[in-house]
């Protein structure tokens, strides 16, 4: 097994960044420190890194249904709550797919498999991701069209695949983008305020009757699925989107998002 795909196979993250950290020398098999991407583990060697034995764990797939008010962080330098605080001790090695912002709650997804990760997390594959949306007063069916072009927020061009009515004040909306914040700050760009904010869908994955605070293992069906997920490549090409709204996003403040940037793997609710 190549280095790069065994360290992500013990849960050190993406191939990406473990060849990142071959290069920096924090890698030692059998006593000889190794650089060379190409280098190849065999049965019975003695990796280390930073000192540290590694041993290739047993692929775990989590889904867990965050509730509000928790960050997705492992710590927190301002002391809130995050949700490693509801998981069991043996679940915090996994690293979470992607982010919910604090007052958003639904699924998130998090393993120790960081290739799983990474074609999940990156903007090529696209994943489909579903939200049911409160906001502070009726949607308008105009407004649909331009959202689906596509408008310009902090943080880039952003867009939604399809938005459905759900009721006064309630829609729901499918995006396969990653921007941070994208769902609170295209409302606000539209003259909305999102209350309330929970995703119920990743790609095929669904579960209507988890509880907030409640976590499973996806069965191997469900993660063969993710894993065949299309990617956005082979989608059809996406409409031009509308030019920059005039409208200028908003501060920080309890009812309004912060200002986002576009950062791989980040929230986009």
């Amino acid at each position: 097994m190549r280095l790069n795909r065994f360290l992500a196979a013990a849960g050190l993250g993406s191939r990406r960044s473990c060849e990142d950290l071959i290069a920096s020398g924090a890698v030692v098999i059998n006593g000889s420190r190794v650089e060379k991407l190409a280098t190849v583990v065999a049965e019975g060697d003695d990796v280390r890194v930073h000192g540290r034995i590694i041993r290739v764990a047993r692929p775990v797939y989590v889904l867990f249904h965050k509730p509000r008010g928790f960050v997705v962080t492992k710590s927190d330098e301002r002391g809130r709550r995050t949700i490693y605080d509801l998981l069991p001790p043996e679940f915090t090695t996994l690293f979470h797919v992607g982010r919910l912002d604090k007052e958003s709650e639904g699924l998130l997804l998090l393993t120790n498999d960081g290739d799983f990760a990474q074609s999940l997390t990156h903007p090529s594959h696209g994943i489909e991701k579903e939200y049911e949306v409160a906001l502070d007063k009726s949607f308008n069916p105009a407004h649909s069209a331009k959202m689906i072009r596509g408008i310009f927020i902090e943080g880039g061009r952003a867009r939604f695949e399809r938005i459905h009515i759900l009721g006064q004040g309630r829609v729901k909306v499918v995006l396969r983008q990653g921007i941070k914040r994208q769902i609170r700050l295209m409302f606000y760009d539209m003259g909305y305020e999102v209350e309330r904010l929970k995703r119920t869908r990743i790609g095929s994955i669904h579960d209507e009757k988890m509880p907030a605070g409640s976590y499973r293992l996806l069965t191997p069906r469900e993660v063969q699925s993710l894993r065949a997920e299309p990617t956005t490549s082979s989608k059809s090409p996406k409409p031009r989107p509308e030019a920059p709204a005039g409208r200028q996003s908003p501060r920080p403040s309890r009812s309004r998002p912060t200002k986002p940037g576009h950062v791989r793997g980040k929230s986009s609710a």
